[in-house]
């Protein structure tokens, strides 16, 4: 199997394959994982589309979480894998270290994990553990390596994100603020990131996860 191969498959179910890599012991993969495959929205057109399916339209807590199950499940089955989620626990399954393991996110200047193509706006629906070792690309440059102007530590409203630590509470209260937009448009500090402002999200995305984180 190629990745070319996952990439057109995930494409179907509007999905695109954020990274990947070949998991040792101690990443807690899956038993039998030999890939492990990184899943996100496709963009453009993903919120579109998410916005149409039963589980948005139903009313029920957890739309996209829902959603994310019953799409990944059998694409998973189809490529001849396991569904794993970021969701559903406690336990829950380490994401933010297999991101990193995958080379295609890194930790940036305001602590936020950011990607190489979808900036601060990378998010995970799911991942599929693969029971075959495929051939993977080398990874691209770290991103922030050439970003001199880092407008993602100085952009949120009341300084909340540092590489180190994150004020949740002074983010949380400064959300109610008449002049604050995060709500409406998304976290400013993800706005700013120069790669975050070439992906394709739409506002309405961001303020639903902001709905949910608020």
């Amino acid at each position: 199997m190629k990745l070319t191969t996952l990439k057109k498959a995930a494409a179907r179910c509007h999905l695109t394959v954020i990274g990947a890599f070949h998991p040792k012991v101690a990443d807690n993969a899956p038993s039998g994982t030999c890939t492990l495959i990184l899943l996100g929205p496709y963009e453009t057109g993903f919120w579109a589309h998410f916005s149409a399916s039963p589980e948005m339209l139903d009313g029920q807590p957890d739309p996209l979480d829902r959603w994310s199950k019953r799409v990944v499940t059998p694409l998973a089955s189809e490529l001849g894998g396991t569904a794993v989620f970021p969701f559903g626990g406690p336990p829950y399954q380490p994401f933010i270290a297999w991101a990193l393991r995958s080379q295609r996110c890194w930790v940036s200047p305001s602590g936020l994990l950011v990607h190489d193509k979808e900036g601060l706006f990378v998010s995970f629906r799911g991942a599929i553990a693969l029971p075959i070792k495929i051939d993977l690309p080398p990874p691209p440059p770290p991103p922030c390596q050439t970003c001199i102007a880092e407008p993602c530590r100085s952009s949120c409203p009341v300084g909340a994100l540092k590489t180190d630590s994150y004020d949740v509470a002074a983010c949380k209260a400064d959300l109610d603020r008449p002049e604050n937009d995060c709500m409406t448009r998304g976290c400013a500090s993800r706005r700013a990131c120069p790669i975050s402002q070439r992906y394709g999200r739409v506002e309405a995305q961001s303020a639903f996860h902001m709905a949910a984180f608020k």
